[in-house]
């Protein structure tokens, strides 16, 4: 177990202010005092067993967004991007960092990895909404400090924060069922390898099942990840006969949007015809027509829990076992859902 402040300061006869900032490398503590203070510091964490004790000096993070295929990293999703991006920074400021943002393409990934093991940042994270493990492993070679967001791979030796996706549909399908909704879908993006769209569509079958609903596999529909595709791939659903289910789950906002918008055109009514729930919460939720009732995860404090994770491992020794985070989320309760009679 690391040494608490307020044993250092105890030994130091110091106050716990004057460790924090000698722990921090921060002005107004004297050489002697800050080389003192470390070497108990130091002293302690030998004693307890634990190597999980280095003062983290003033430096810069990287937060690095990847574009593979822009299927979800573009223009309609740049505000969670954004709540990402504030909850770093928010954490690297309390900490005394500064935070770098860098915007890249997958064929840039082995130039930037080049560029960062010789620049001065102290530690990366990175967005991996679009990555698959192997674009993931392309990080074994950085030399400081990774941790990956918004994706999550249980065999990868880094470290992970992403939303909890099987509590997250789980809340979803017992909604659906709290609403007496028995025959439900699900309309995804199969061939964009989303690791996240991969997690939800498990978490739905799982879910389904657990609550003793019917599973139907003609209720499963795939289309394109972008706005315009995802609209023209459901009205084809629709025009090749599709027989909707009661209750629809969408694999994100957009795609609920791009679906609302198809059944419209088709005379299908949302939510009297056929009830519809998102992911992500987007601001578009609540000007579409109905609002949509859909899952929250906070992308802010998914980015600062990433930035808490990096800058602990920034001052561990290594060998620490990596950790795997999920986020839970909040059902928003909109317009979109109607509850349907009982079943006698």
């Amino acid at each position: 177990m690391a040494p608490t402040v307020k044993q250092i300061a105890e030994m130091a006869q110091v106050s716990a202010a004057t460790v924090s900032l000698a722990l921090n490398n921060k002005p107004g503590v004297s050489p002697a005092t800050r080389q003192r203070v470390l070497a108990i510091a130091e002293t302690l964490s030998k004693e307890n067993g634990s190597q999980s004790f280095r003062p983290l000096s003033k430096g810069s993070i990287r937060f690095l967004k990847i574009v593979k295929h822009s299927h979800i990293l573009n223009r309609d999703h740049d505000v969670f991007i954004a709540a990402y991006n504030e909850g770093i920074d928010k954490e690297a400021r309390r900490h005394g960092c500064n935070l770098e943002i860098t915007h890249i393409t997958i064929d840039q990934v082995d130039d930037f990895i080049s560029h960062l093991n010789s620049s001065s940042s102290k530690g990366l994270i990175v967005l991996g909404t679009e990555l698959n493990a192997r674009d993931i492993l392309a990080f074994e070679n950085v030399n400081v400090p990774i941790v990956v967001i918004d994706t999550t791979f249980d065999f990868i030796d880094f470290d992970f924060v992403d939303m909890n996706n099987t509590e997250a549909l789980f809340q979803i399908i017992r909604y659906f069922r709290d609403n007496n909704h028995r025959d439900i879908g699900l309309i995804w993006s199969e061939d964009v390898q989303v690791r996240n769209f991969e997690l939800r569509r498990l978490a739905f079958e799982q879910a389904v099942k657990y609550y003793e609903l019917p599973f139907n596999p003609r209720n499963i529909l795939s289309v394109d990840s972008t706005f315009n595709d995802a609209y023209q791939g459901t009205l084809q659903h629709l025009k090749r006969g599709l027989e909707l289910p009661t209750a629809l789950f969408s694999a994100n906002d957009l795609i609920a949007s791009a679906c609302i918008k198809a059944f419209k055109e088709s005379g299908i009514r949302v939510p009297e015809d056929v009830s519809v729930i998102g992911f992500d919460n987007l601001p578009m939720c609540e000007m579409l027509d109905p609002p949509l009732t859909t899952m929250n995860v906070s992308k802010q404090q998914i980015g600062a829990m990433a930035a808490q994770l990096l800058i602990r491992r920034i001052g561990q020794n290594e060998g620490a076992p990596t950790l795997k985070v999920s986020i839970g989320g909040k059902l928003v309760i909109r317009k979109s859902v109607q509850r349907l009679p009982q079943a006698p």
